[in-house]
Order: structure tokens, then C-alpha cells, then sequence
């Protein structure tokens, strides 16, 4: 069984962003407006999360996103910095569950709840390239 003890609920991870157009909903294909694109928010979302656990996860090992129910409720601009939040809630089993909360300058911006799974890298990437060899 993997020792996740070092895994305890309070821990808290960030990641922080200056948003640049390569950020923005046109160029990754998300929308029209040039703000922060959703998705660009959800990455750092997911990035402070790796910040809060991954360094404590034993060798081998590694989370994957597995679940995310997050709002995006106001526009951030070009020029703008950004960073997210991750605090981690509970350990259950293999499953990690975060809060998570992105802010700019000015607001939040988004908010949220995140899963990740602890999983053992060479048991992962084996079903992965089984799938492959699936014809």
C-alpha cells in the first residue's frame, strides 16, 4: 500500500500567472473576448494543487486530475496577474480533494472544488499503452 501519511488536510499550494495574449479565450480557442481563458484558469487551479501534495507523494507516484466543479465568475485582462489557491481538504484512500480559489488583482475570479488520484507511475503508463496495443 502507498504511505501517503505525509499528505494531511490544511495543506496549501499556489500558482500564479501574468496574464500574456497567449492566455486569452481567442487565441486557445475558447472564446472571443480577450481575457484569461477558462481553461488557462482551470490549469492553475490544478497547478496549485500539484503545489500542495506533489512533492510529498513517494517515489514512483503521482496525482492525476480526475474531477473539477469550478465556476469562472469575473474577466481578468491582458497585463493582469493572477494566482490560485489550492487547500487540501481530505485524504481519502488514494483520492485527494481540493478547494480551490483563483484571484487577480482585483477579485476572485474563480472558485471550486478539485480531485486528484494517487497512482503508481508504471501501472498507469502499462494499462495506458495496452490501451494503445487495443486494435
Amino acid at each position: 500500500m502507498t504511505d501517503l501519511s505525509k499528505l494531511r488536510p490544511g495543506l496549501i499550494g499556489h500558482a500564479e500567472l501574468l496574464v500574456g495574449e497567449e492566455h486569452t479565450a481567442p487565441r486557445i480557442g475558447s472564446g472571443r473576448v480577450r481575457v484569461l481563458a477558462t481553461p488557462v484558469m482551470i490549469n492553475l487551479m490544478e497547478a496549485a494543487a500539484l503545489d500542495a501534495a506533489e512533492n510529498l507523494i513517494p517515489a514512483g507516484h503521482q496525482s492525476l486530475g480526475t474531477r473539477l466543479d469550478v465556476r469562472h465568475i469575473a474577466a481578468t485582462p491582458v497585463g493582469m496577474r493572477v494566482r490560485a489557491t489550492a487547500h487540501l481538504l481530505s485524504v481519502e484512500g488514494r483520492t485527494l480533494e481540493f478547494r480551490v480559489e483563483a484571484h487577480d488583482e482585483k477579485d476572485l475570479i474563480g472558485d471550486g472544488s478539485h480531485q486528484r488520484l494517487v497512482v503508481n507511475v508504471a501501472r498507469f503508463d502499462q494499462r495506458v499503452q495496452a490501451k494503445l496495443s487495443q486494435g
